[in-house]
């Protein structure tokens, strides 16, 4: 059988590289997914019948257009603009935005392809999407922000709608990006629709979607820990990033008793012995959210802390390793330095933050370990929410939300362990979360035929 097992995967991967060449993080993305699948597959004839996973592999529309807008001094810019349309057998197409000059195809497929799993896992009837542009916004006045934002929504909104594809934010589009974009589509269709989500609270959006998708990575971390008698408390936490993710998973970490002692950004990382508490946080978010400044500045405001220019902070001696900021940003040396200074738990906040060689090394070493399509899944769940509230024209407290998102972390994180478990007793967190979240769309796929 593990020779049928490997045959499958490198036919597949094989195949799918040559279809889709040169897409690393594509195919990166896929690998994993095949091989935690193949056997599944291959004792269901049916599922290899309808080509399941190979049309799971295929978007079923990638939308490509051209954003040109005027900067502050008048010129002309342009941008390149994407929608990968992956997967709408459960649901709308849902899946975040993003607004960063590392954002081309093979990027934007493998999100919609992780997506599409994590959707599915979080149990709301929601398909894979994601898109976004080559644009940065960092250094761009408000202006040309919004500028851009409403040239991008202008060719964008022909291809979204409630019932069709519902947005959301990613790396470099949070609450101001989203309402400039939420504006230019309410003004074309003349209609106000949840089509977008992480709207404002005045406008539609829901309570504790910020914080839900560091919220979640947490609470996704307690229930792993609860599987060894143990939580956050007393532990020396290590996070990576210091955008929307990062800041919320420091804030519920430091709640749930925990000490979080590094925030990064893509130029160097800061180290606080003394633990980023409740006052020092708000900093990191009025510095980030409000100035739009550099981490590195946390150390002009706290003299104790040290900042470490051009590196990361897997070398800190920790307990539990967070990493929020993008993917393949923990590599297997990296890996390897945490193990040897004994962390125990891995929980990804970020999508695909972690090479493949660093989650053999977890693995290998036995630690506890969940790939972002789990662990981070709170905040895309969140969004289903606030579709729903928008569909319902309800608000929900925050109380509310709050119990939702944790009940729904717990079930996804019920779904890993059902599917697996090794067994050794070991929790293969990738395994159960790619087999759950496929089980789900492979028969809706099967049901709807060949579509």
């Amino acid at each position: 059988m593990e020779k049928q097992v490997q045959k499958y995967v490198e036919d597949f991967m094989a195949n799918l590289k040559a279809k889709n060449p040169g897409e690393k993080e594509f195919h990166q993305a896929v690998q994993e997914v095949v091989e935690s699948l193949a056997p599944y597959i291959l004792e269901n004839p049916q599922l290899q019948k309808m080509k399941i996973m190979e049309r799971m592999t295929e978007p079923e529309r990638v939308v490509m257009f051209r954003v040109p807008w005027l900067n502050d001094k008048g010129e002309v810019e342009i941008n390149k603009g994407y929608r990968v349309q992956m997967n709408s057998a459960i649901g709308p197409y849902k899946g975040g935005i993003r607004f960063h000059s590392s954002v081309n195809l093979s990027i934007l497929k493998f999100l919609a392809f992780e997506q599409t799993f994590k959707n599915s896992l979080t149990t709301l009837p929601m398909g894979g999407g994601k898109g976004g542009s080559d644009f940065n916004p960092k250094g761009k006045s408000d202006n040309e922000v919004m500028k851009f934002c409403q040239s991008f929504m202008t060719e964008l909104q022909r291809h979204i709608g409630q019932d069709t594809d519902v947005p959301a934010g990613d790396i470099g589009v949070g609450g101001r990006e989203i309402g400039f974009m939420f504006g230019q589509y309410k003004r074309l269709r003349n209609e106000f629709t949840g089509t977008l989500t992480g709207k404002g609270l005045g406008w539609g959006g829901s309570p504790l979607r910020p914080e839900a998708t560091g919220y979640g990575t947490c609470y996704f971390a307690q229930e792993m820990l609860a599987t060894r008698g143990d939580s956050f408390k007393g532990k020396t936490v290590v996070i990576s990033g210091s955008g929307n993710v990062a800041q919320y998973a420091t804030q519920k970490a430091t709640q749930l008793g925990a000490k979080v002692v590094t925030l990064s950004d893509s130029n160097g990382y800061i180290y606080d012995a003394d633990g980023i508490d409740a006052d020092k946080l708000a900093y990191v978010m009025e510095l980030k959210n409000v100035f739009r400044g550099r981490i590195k500045e946390y150390v002009e405001k706290y003299p104790k802390a040290q900042y470490f220019e051009g590196q990361r902070p897997w070398g800190v001696k920790c307990d539990i390793a967070m990493p929020c900021a993008t993917q393949n940003e923990l590599n297997g040396e990296e890996a390897a330095t945490l193990v040897k200074n004994g962390c125990i738990c891995v929980a990804e906040g970020a999508n695909m933050p972690s090479t493949p060689e660093a989650i053999e090394t977890f693995q290998k070493n036995g630690l506890l370990y969940s790939p972002g399509k789990a662990s981070n899944a709170g905040g895309v769940a969140t969004s289903g929410l606030e579709m729903t509230q928008n569909s319902m024209r309800l608000k929900w407290s925050p109380e509310e939300v709050d119990a939702k998102l944790h009940s729904i972390m717990k079930d996804i994180h019920a779904a890993c362990v059902k599917y697996g478990t090794e067994p050794s007793g070991y929790i293969n967190y990738v395994k159960g979360a790619n087999i759950a979240g496929f089980i789900k769309v492979a028969n809706a796929m099967l049901a709807q035929g060949l579509v």
